[in-house]
């Protein structure tokens, strides 16, 4: 598994999918831009939007309501079942592995 820090460079609405989502436009460096669809309604788009986020890149492409995802967002369930995004605690450029 190839798991790399991204910046967050574009949050849009996802009102297709079946659960609240957003569709992630996410700078990985030397690895170039990427998208994905992510589940983390509970996050205001400007809280995202800047961030630094870890994710998977080797996974396959996967469709959802007819949008590519290209890349798996990681996050954690809190103990309402909401998701909690695995960020860096300091800077890290994109693209970088995670070790």
């Amino acid at each position: 598994m190839d798991v790399r820090s991204a910046v967050i460079t574009e949050v849009r609405d996802f009102p297709q999918a079946r659960r609240p989502a957003y569709q992630l436009r996410l700078d990985l460096g030397p690895l170039g831009e990427r998208v994905s669809s992510a589940q983390v309604g509970d996050y205001a788009k400007e809280e995202l939007l800047g961030s630094t986020v870890v994710c998977v890149v080797n996974f396959p492409p996967k469709r959802v309501a007819g949008f590519k995802s290209e890349v798996l967002v990681l996050g954690v369930y809190d103990p309402d079942g909401k998701v909690v995004l695995l960020r860096p605690d300091r800077p890290v450029p994109p693209g970088h592995r995670v070790g």
